[in-house]
């Protein structure tokens, strides 16, 4: 596919936060997640100057079950299953705006970020670590917030110490995609006032990637 437009890689930017919300949905209820998409995620969170969104993730495959829930939401098509998704992604978006207003604890995640930094090998094999390593790193940052993302599901899941590694380690790479989104100019009042086009757009791309 040629170049994305900017807004079209603004509607990448909010569909890699809708796809964290839609892993941590679906991990936190079953256990399992798709890992083909959870590393694109997970690597989003070790990208600090991207020329563009797609190569946040590793091209715009990296975020194709973000734009089909994208789609979903903006369609309100999604199921009443889904409805935690869209209150994950709005969650997630409250949450970046708290963190793009302390710039103190940006430098302290990044520079921790830099530290733990992964090459590719590592995030193809050793996946568990990496969110081990993130979810570290989020405890001691964005859970500092009176206001928690509040995550619901199976109890055994969430009481398992992997699944809620996973967990943050999906809400850290939501916040980063979120903040992206809103570098290239996303904002909630947008999300009304331009669903139409949003939608347009997020299925476009996606039948773009059903054609490869």
């Amino acid at each position: 596919m040629s170049s994305p437009t900017k807004f079209e890689q603004q509607v990448l930017a909010l569909a890699g936060a809708a796809q964290a919300a839609r892993m941590v949905d679906q991990i936190s209820k079953t256990g399992s997640y798709p890992e083909e998409f959870l590393q694109p995620s997970l690597q989003s969170l070790f990208i600090f100057e991207p020329e563009s969104s797609e190569q946040l993730y590793g091209g715009v495959n990296g975020v194709k079950l973000g734009l089909q829930n994208l789609s979903s939401m903006l369609a309100n098509r999604q199921s009443a299953e889904s409805h935690e998704v869209v209150r994950y992604l709005f969650s997630i978006i409250h949450l970046e705006g708290l963190f793009s207003a302390n710039p103190e604890m940006m430098a302290v995640v990044r520079s921790r970020l830099e530290h733990a930094s992964f090459n590719s090998e590592f995030f193809a094999t050793q996946s568990h670590n990496v969110c081990a390593s993130v979810s570290s790193i989020y405890q001691d940052t964005l859970s500092t917030f009176r206001f928690r993302i509040k995550v619901t599901g199976s109890e055994v899941h969430l009481k398992d110490r992997r699944t809620a590694e996973i967990i943050r380690a999906l809400l850290f790479a939501g916040v980063r995609s979120a903040f992206l989104w809103r570098q290239l100019g996303g904002r909630r009042w947008k999300l009304l006032l331009r669903r139409k086009q949003l939608l347009q757009t997020a299925q476009n791309l996606s039948r773009t990637l059903d054609l490869v």
